[in-house]
């Protein structure tokens, strides 16, 4: 037999030897979902609320950044002076900013909307 055949048996020997002693260890006791959850430390709360309260976080946090954006744009138009080069750039930034926002807003008031229609569905 070539050497390299033999070494790939057994690579893939040892790679996958492990997961037949797992599955024999896990099929010979009971257990269920919430004991993993709880013994890896993932928590008890719902599984809805968590990815609300993410999906909040992360469009709070560009909600932020679009406002932070605005501010450096208007920041950038005052301190334009006369050159007009420096001013298109500040407008360009501001209406990003605004369109940023409003996107953002929008999402938001998406994820409100689901999460309330969906309230009672997964009760």
């Amino acid at each position: 037999m070539d050497r390299y055949v033999r070494f790939n048996r057994l690579i893939s020997l040892v790679m996958f030897a492990p997961f037949v002693f797992v599955a024999t260890v896990f099929a010979a006791t009971p257990f269920s979902i919430e004991d993993i959850g709880g013994g890896v430390g993932l928590g008890t709360a719902d599984l809805k609320n968590t990815v609300v309260t993410t999906i909040s976080w992360v469009l709070g946090i560009l909600a932020l950044a679009a406002f932070a954006f605005l501010i450096f744009g208007f920041a950038d138009l005052l301190i334009a002076g006369d050159s007009e080069v420096v001013r298109t750039r500040a407008t360009r930034i501001i209406t990003g900013a605004l369109i940023g926002l409003i996107v953002v807003l929008l999402a938001w008031a998406i994820v409100i909307f689901v999460a309330g229609t969906t309230r009672n569905v997964t009760a």
